[in-house]
């Protein structure tokens, strides 16, 4: 039996867990959380903009019946630190695999305060038209890998956690997600 939770818009609290979907609204300054499921632990996201990118993340994990993700404040924080670095390379390139063992990444870049964390996880998502299920790395119609690795990090099955940070740099906003344990790995079956 599902349970319906709706928080005060002053808390920073939300439940999660496999079988729940978060879905926010923002006003203003405020916010507030709708929270379904079953079962579900309480987790304090730091705010808004990570409860935002989490919701947003477990939306189409919810779609694709994958378990819900949970923040990971120290994927954040690697998110955060790689944020000057990516910024100043111009380009969206990965932070190298030996610096975050074990943990995948995805990268966004767009005009600065043009668009909303839901619209920037929705970009990753958009690659699903091209998604089918299987064994990775056969799951793109186009037969290529390279139109779906987003979207297959976000929805990857294993995958625990995200941690995601905002940066912001000569006019771009760019957007790193980290995701624990990494997906994408050849051989493993998508459903």
């Amino acid at each position: 039996m599902a349970r319906k939770h709706v928080l005060p818009r002053q808390s920073r609290i939300i439940r999660t867990g496999a079988t729940a979907a978060c879905m926010l609204s923002l006003a203003g300054a405020g916010w507030s959380a709708l929270v379904e499921g079953m079962a579900g632990r309480i987790v304090a996201a730091a705010d808004p903009l990570e409860v935002r990118l989490l919701a947003a993340h477990n939306r189409y994990r919810a779609e694709g019946g994958v378990p819900a993700l949970q923040w990971g404040a120290g994927l954040a924080s690697g998110a955060r630190a790689y944020g000057p670095q990516l910024a100043a390379s111009g380009q969206l390139v990965h932070s190298p695999r030996a610096s975050r063992p074990g943990v995948g990444e995805n990268l966004w870049r767009g005009t600065a305060g043009a668009f909303t964390p839901e619209k920037m996880v929705a970009n990753w998502a958009a690659e699903r038209s091209a998604f089918r299920p299987g064994t990775y790395p056969d799951v793109a119609t186009t037969g290529n890998r390279d139109d779906v690795l987003h979207f297959t990090q976000m929805i990857w099955p294993d995958t625990k956690q995200v941690g995601c940070a905002l940066y912001r740099s000569g006019g771009w906003d760019y957007l790193i997600c980290r995701y624990a344990p990494r997906g994408n790995i050849d051989g493993r079956h998508i459903p």
